[in-house]
């Protein structure tokens, strides 16, 4: 390892989560936002930890509390963050990490490190589904800083695409899963099946409206549940109230943004559940 280059940790987490509909970096896995399982990750394994959010993020409550570094180039998505990352510290090398990991374990990170090749641009895994590398869960040396930096002003700013002609070390996955990325909801639920992860009790903020509101006795309330899912959530509330219109006449909104009936919830959801204009 060059004494030159100390090792710093990055977690990405300046996503836009637009297919998840919700904060990947907020989903909990293990118990714990992932951000903060990513976060924990990285400790033993790097001198210095930051995170890596968009300029509009910084007073996140979720990320206002981690040492962060800001992306300063819009619309380049991961490689925003890495570039930004290298030219705060251009004489470190970075062990970068995506936040959407959830299979990612301590074993297949310290091998990472292990086998770390500083003469290389990067040091990086092999995706078990297609051999290509994986740029979001590597070593990123100070030498890829410009060539990058060239990649991204050129508008070429796909990181896997960057490794793949850069000349970086490929290493095979100690899991052939490890590095498995969760984008979508059926993703979501695939994981947390596998993982076995017991549903956290939540604190949700309910508003009912039209013949919602008339059936339930109220506008709103606040309650707490084990629901994961909208969907769940109102087959638990019509349970409690005599509510005769089925989920397929209605819209999900969830933190004032339409949504659909299989994205995760997490605490301090704000659900609104709304009929259509005839039913009311």
């Amino acid at each position: 390892m060059n004494a030159l280059a100390p090792l710093f940790g990055l977690v990405l987490a300046g996503g836009r989560s637009t297919r998840m509909k919700r904060d990947k970096a907020a989903l909990a896995y293990h118990g714990e936002a992932q951000l903060e399982h990513a976060w924990r990750l990285l400790a033993p394994v790097v001198a210095q930890r930051y995170v890596s959010v968009r300029a509009d993020q910084q007073d996140d409550p979720l990320r206002a509390g981690y040492p962060q570094i800001r992306d300063s180039i819009a619309d380049a998505g991961p490689a925003a963050g890495i570039l930004a990352a290298l030219n705060a510290h251009p004489d470190a090398a970075w062990l970068v990490l995506a936040c959407d990991l959830p299979y990612l374990d301590a074993r297949t990170l310290g091998s990472l490190v292990a086998q770390r090749d500083a003469g290389r641009p990067a040091t990086a895994y092999r995706s078990a589904h297609d051999g290509l590398p994986e740029p979001l869960c590597a070593i990123w040396e100070p030498g890829s800083r410009g060539p990058l930096a060239a990649a991204v002003a050129s508008g070429r700013s796909c990181p896997r695409k960057f490794l793949i002609h850069a000349g970086a070390l490929l290493l095979d996955p100690l899991v052939p899963h490890a590095l498995d990325n969760v984008n979508e909801s059926h993703e979501y639920w695939s994981a947390m099946s596998l993982l076995n992860t017991t549903p956290a009790q939540l604190h949700i903020k309910v508003q009912y409206f039209a013949l919602l509101r008339e059936q339930a006795g109220r506008s709103e309330e606040s309650l707490a549940t084990r629901a994961r899912t909208p969907r769940d959530l109102y087959d638990e509330l019509r349970v409690r109230y005599p509510f005769t219109l089925p989920p397929e006449l209605l819209r999900v909104a969830v933190n004032a943004q339409f949504g659909d009936w299989s994205q995760p919830l997490a605490d301090g959801d704000a659900v609104v559940f709304i009929p259509p204009v005839a039913g009311g």
